[in-house]
């Protein structure tokens, strides 16, 4: 009697999918706090924090805006983009909306959850709170139940792969084509962590986040990288050349 071959994939007991994430979901930390995007709270004060610095728009498929006007319409409209779901990051030191990130490509079934459109401003860049907001984003997922996290970005965007390797996600390749942005071809590098690799991952982040971790002058001793380094599964070559 013919039998049907299977694949020897590992079994995933009792697999109930995670909920999706919504606009009440409010995370908070030790230096940042993330609340859903609201245009008329959030426009102008955000829109303040990018003025003169037109480069963070650089890699991003939108912007740079011209106006806080211009700003507040775009993000009126990202609000009804029931597929992706923006947080403002507030710095808590210095009191201040400074960047923005969201969840995109969230498959419950699948349990993956992507996290994109990341802008930090530059006052909120290389800072405790910008680090502690993303650490948020992938605590909440991962305690959610997701399996998976990722981060994809521009391949020409070197800050945006060191930041995913920091962070501890591990290099999954290039997408070479992968789309076209502001009228030019994007490659987009793949980076995930699994979770399997959350609780060590998590401990790095817990001993970076200490205060103890870091001197009057806010200058670390344990560097984040050194910490998640000890868990990613693959490095990016890209970085290395």
């Amino acid at each position: 009697m013919f039998e049907l071959y299977r694949p020897n994939h590992t079994p995933v007991p009792d697999w109930t999918p995670p909920p999706m994430p919504d606009n009440t979901l409010v995370l908070n930390g030790q230096y940042c706090s993330l609340e859903p995007l609201v245009a008329e709270k959030h426009a102008a004060l955000l829109f303040r924090a990018y003025v003169g610095q037109d480069h963070v728009w650089a890699y991003m498929p939108y912007g740079p805006f011209s106006s806080s006007s211009q700003y507040h319409r775009w993000m009126r409209e990202t609000e009804t983009d029931a597929g992706v779901e923006f947080f403002a990051v507030k710095n808590l030191e210095s009191g201040a909306f400074e960047g923005v990130a969201s969840f995109l490509r969230i498959a419950p079934t699948a349990g993956s959850i992507e996290v994109g459109h990341i802008n930090f401003s530059p006052a909120l860049q290389n800072t405790r709170a910008g680090t502690e907001a993303l650490f948020l984003m992938m605590a909440w997922a991962f305690d959610a139940g997701y399996r998976r996290f990722e981060w994809k970005c521009d391949a020409l965007n070197e800050g945006s792969r060191r930041a995913a390797q920091r962070l501890g996600l591990s290099y999954e390749g290039v997408f070479r084509q992968a789309t076209v942005v502001k009228g030019r071809n994007r490659d987009t590098a793949w980076f995930a962590a699994i979770d399997a690799e959350w609780p060590a991952l998590q401990e790095a982040f817990r001993v970076w986040l200490d205060p103890a971790n870091f001197d009057p002058q806010g200058h670390q001793t344990e560097r984040l990288s050194d910490l998640t380094g000890l868990v990613r599964a693959a490095e990016d070559p890209w970085l290395g050349r």
